[in-house]
């Protein structure tokens, strides 16, 4: 499982510099085409961690319940978020990865609910939650970086 860390280390950093390299106002604004926006998607995938891992684990969040409710599937954009709340994910980004490895390697995991999840995948383990959330991470880092090209494009820069 150590690779699978790496990955999610690596695309959580990745989410890491488009949260803190990206102006408030365009981590915001939704592009034409698009349904959400860049902060939407990187708090989405905080959460739906959190539910892949822990929820269907029978374990509490390690998070408050207020990113759940807000960036779980099916939610809608925030286009009123404080900076306050960016820098809070940008801490959860990192957090919840190292928690995460924490957790893994203290068997905190032992319990796993069979889920298949809308992509079509089947979700038996903690094992199989971990690489499956690594490629949801990646999906929505691709989104991201579609959105600030086409902000981009929209701005004429």
């Amino acid at each position: 499982m150590n690779y699978h860390f790496q990955a999610h280390r690596q695309v959580r950093k990745n989410l890491l510099g488009m949260l803190q390299n990206t102006s408030h106002e365009d981590l915001l604004l939704i592009p034409d085409g698009f349904n959400n926006n860049i902060y939407w998607n990187i708090a989405h995938t905080v959460a739906t961690q959190q539910l892949l891992h822990y929820y269907l684990s029978g374990n509490p969040f390690r998070i408050d319940k207020y990113w759940i409710e807000t960036y779980k599937k099916g939610t809608l954009p925030n286009l009123n978020v404080q900076k306050s709340e960016v820098e809070d994910l940008e801490f959860l980004l990192t957090e919840t990865s190292k928690i995460l490895m924490k957790d893994y390697d203290s068997d905190f995991f032992s319990d796993y609910t069979p889920y298949t999840t809308s992509f079509g995948m089947d979700l038996k383990s903690i094992q199989d939650a971990i690489i499956f959330n690594n490629m949801h991470e990646s999906l929505h880092y691709g989104y991201i970086m579609a959105q600030k090209r086409a902000i981009l494009g929209e701005k004429g820069r």
